[in-house]
């Protein structure tokens, strides 16, 4: 997927350095990512949620604060408002080179900063907080020992995460200003509030005071396990997987379906016959053309699948690729996996568990091999996970068929 790398004008006329990632195809979405404080857009969680974003067909734009990173400025004159105006002023390059972004998305106090710029970017329809502070002054909690000498002699030099930033006495002063809540109280926009319960940097308290806050719709995602930085490459998956599914009730309708890589509408599969043979028939699923017929025991002439082999196909198919999500969601060692399909008709009375007691019913086996250095407990949930495809829960749920006959 390509990364359009550019600058573009901040608040205080600083160039900022920004990147967006692009899908492949035309883009259903764009959003607007925020970094947490003194990090910057290639940080992990920010750059794995936005490649992860842009592979689902949601374009990303992210950008280093004023001072970070690769953009101009001294960070020591930025502060909590300059951050919100130079969100504003991304959102703005965006609509003016390529369309304006209707998510945006905020970690830790980049959060903060997108519920507080949300009312001024009037196209974005949803918004997500990361590990988000209920008050930007939480951030002074990093360097609480340095709070009087900063009030006193203006500016002091601290270390964070191992690096020196300068804290001025503005900065304070800007972030005590900012009355967050009222921000997400009156925020008329859809809200998904993603927080891990282990938080040790910005407690899930916070997540509760924004969750409580916000008016509906709203939604929260339990971070579990993660740490705040969502270091590990799982969590920043998870998260965008949820933000994708949660996102595409809320963008435009034209590219809800998109988002979700699912058509607008679910595609005709049309079956008509060749008149080639006996049981020929051809079959079209949107832009795919496959042949069907049935073995020539059968009275076929074996040109394709029969109708039980297309059934067993699409139950193997669904098999694999739901297992595929699950482990690359939850990085698993599955290299491959190979799914042997077969269906037969048995005697109801040979099934124990089965309700039908009389008379034949359908049996389908279906044999799972799993490549990888998996552990026993992996396999275990691999195979309960196998059992919970679409195709499966269909196969095995009560299924209406309405049949009519049209001209």
């Amino acid at each position: 997927m390509p990364t359009e790398r550019f600058q573009f004008t901040g608040e205080g006329g600083h160039q900022l350095a920004a990147a967006l990632e692009l899908p492949d195809g035309e883009p259903s979405a764009y959003a607007l990512f925020a970094h947490c404080f003194t990090c910057g857009k290639d940080t992990l969680a920010a750059k794995r949620i936005s490649v992860a974003l842009a592979a689902k067909g949601i374009a990303v734009l992210r950008f280093d604060f004023t001072g970070l990173g690769s953009s101009e400025g001294d960070f020591a004159n930025s502060t909590f408002s300059s951050n919100v105006a130079d969100l504003v002023r991304a959102a703005d390059h965006l609509r003016e080179t390529h369309k304006a972004p209707s998510i945006l998305i905020g970690h830790s106090l980049g959060g903060a900063a997108i519920l507080a710029a949300a009312a001024k970017i009037p196209e974005a329809r949803a918004v997500v907080t990361i590990a988000a502070p209920s008050d930007p002054v939480h951030v002074t909690g990093l360097f609480r020992e340095h709070l009087d000498s900063i009030r006193t002699q203006g500016e002091v030099e601290v270390s964070l995460a191992g690096r020196p930033f300068r804290i001025k006495r503005e900065f304070l002063d800007d972030i005590a200003e900012h009355e967050l809540m009222k921000d997400v109280t009156g925020l008329h926009k859809a809200l998904l509030v993603m927080h891990s319960p282990v938080d040790d940097t910005v407690g899930i308290d916070n997540a509760t005071r924004i969750f409580v806050a916000a008016r509906h719709p709203k939604s929260f995602v339990s971070l579990d396990h993660a740490d705040h930085l969502l270091t590990k490459s799982a969590d920043a998956l998870y998260a965008a997987d949820v933000i994708t599914a949660w996102a595409s009730r809320y963008v435009d309708s034209a590219t809800a379906a998109k988002v979700m890589d699912l058509p607008e509408e679910p595609r005709k599969v049309v079956v008509q016959e060749t008149r080639k043979s006996k049981f020929n028939q051809i079959i079209t699923v949107g832009p795919h053309h496959l042949v069907a017929d049935e073995p020539k025991a059968a009275g076929g002439e074996d040109a394709g699948p029969g109708p039980y082999d297309f059934l067993l196909a699409g139950l193997g198919a669904c098999t694999s690729m739901t297992m595929r999500l699950y482990a690359d969601r939850k990085s698993l060692p599955l290299d491959r996996v190979t799914v042997t399909l077969k269906h037969a008709k048995i005697y109801a009375k040979d099934c124990a568990e089965c309700e039908t007691r009389e008379g034949m019913l359908d049996q389908i086996e279906r044999d799972i091999a799993m490549d990888g250095a998996l552990d026993a407990e992996q396999r275990k949930k691999l195979m309960e996970i196998a059992d919970k495809c679409p195709v499966h829960r269909t196969l095995t749920s009560e299924i209406r068929i309405v049949t009519r006959a049209v001209e």
